[in-house]
């Protein structure tokens, strides 16, 4: 059931409804869309405020939906952590799920994504994984970059890794951000958005 609030103010109305939920700003998602009345009334603000445990919810059984059909076993282990929702999945056939370099997750979480944005009108940050293939390929990115980065310092050639999206490239600026002699860019447009390592002199 979503829960409409219709009113002039959108502050007003927030206020009430978290107050009726008894939540704070940080445990909802808002979708807001204007409603015309009379000719004579103009417009008022209708508010769907909904709980982020809400949303886990909704998560966990479309993808149960989903992944049933594919005929796997699968269970969940969820985390609401600063608005942002993370969902890990445990199924019987981890490689199918995950596909190669990832590909069937990323996909399976871009149409989890979209079900979320149809259904609450908005979207707010969402993280598929399974099991730990996310944390282990973050971990061997950040080792992958610290290791070229060393080896940029010492041959001072810079080295154009392979294309990344977004979040991984962020890791690989993360990860060598300390390192003296060594500097970090992405460069190129999507999807061929990659990030090259360089050199850099000292200053004088």
């Amino acid at each position: 059931m979503l829960n409409v609030y219709v009113g002039k103010n959108y502050d007003e109305i927030l206020a009430q409804a978290l107050e009726e939920l008894k939540l704070t700003e940080d445990d909802v998602i808002v979708s807001k869309k204007e409603v015309k009345k009379s000719l004579f009334k103009g417009k008022e603000i209708e508010l769907t405020v909904t709980p982020l445990k809400d949303v886990v919810e909704y998560i966990k059984g479309y993808l149960q939906k989903v992944l049933t059909n594919m005929g796997l076993d699968v269970s969940f282990e969820s985390q609401i952590r600063e608005k942002q929702l993370k969902v890990k999945i445990y199924s019987d056939d981890n490689s199918l799920l995950i596909g190669h370099t990832g590909k069937n997750l990323s996909a399976l979480q871009t149409i989890t994504r979209a079900a979320v944005k149809n259904k609450y009108g908005t979207m707010p940050y969402i993280s598929l994984d399974v099991e730990n293939y996310k944390d282990k390929q973050i971990m061997y990115l950040q080792k992958t970059a610290k290791r070229i980065a060393r080896e940029v310092s010492k041959t001072k050639q810079d080295v154009e890794l392979d294309n990344m999206n977004s979040y991984e490239r962020l890791v690989v600026h993360e990860a060598i951000k300390d390192f003296k002699h060594v500097y970090s860019e992405s460069t190129g447009e999507e999807p061929n958005r990659h990030v090259v390592i360089k050199y850099k002199e000292d200053e004088k």
